[in-house]
């Protein structure tokens, strides 16, 4: 991967973790737009109810931001080997959540009905194959 596009993979990789943790520190105020509930809010994110109180959010806050800085040093050549493996852990992540949105997409998990099922198939699965894919290239650049 060339040095211009191992950084603009990383800026957008991080870009979207960094995103991901200040909506997680948003809700951590007990704010739940875009939703007008923490019900509704949970239910479109992950398909069922789960607090979104702060013991629960702050540390995916901190889980994801430190992702973003971590693939961000890596993208440029910073961190070593725990940056690197970081964006790995990233990877692997994404996939994960990706492939797991592929299984309910075709039916093989209980998917449930309502906003979840159409952000799943619409945003949640392609953003986590496209990014972790992205992650994965870039985990192996040197």
């Amino acid at each position: 991967m060339r040095d211009a596009s191992r950084r603009r993979t990383g800026a957008a990789l991080a870009g979207l973790l960094a995103v991901d943790g200040l909506a997680h520190l948003y809700w951590a105020t007990g704010q739940t737009w875009p939703a007008a509930s923490e019900r509704a809010l949970s239910l479109a994110v992950l398909g069922t109810e789960v607090s979104f109180a702060p013991p629960v959010v702050l540390p995916l806050a901190a889980l994801t931001l430190t992702g973003a800085g971590a693939v961000l040093a890596h993208a440029h050549g910073r961190g070593g080997r725990p940056a690197r493996l970081v964006t790995a852990a990233v990877a692997a992540g994404l996939a994960v959540r990706g492939l797991a949105g592929l299984g309910w997409a075709a039916g093989l998990l209980d998917s449930p009905a309502g906003p979840f099922h159409r952000l799943n198939l619409l945003l949640y699965t392609p953003a986590c194959l496209g990014f972790g894919w992205a992650a994965a290239r870039l985990a192996r650049a040197r």
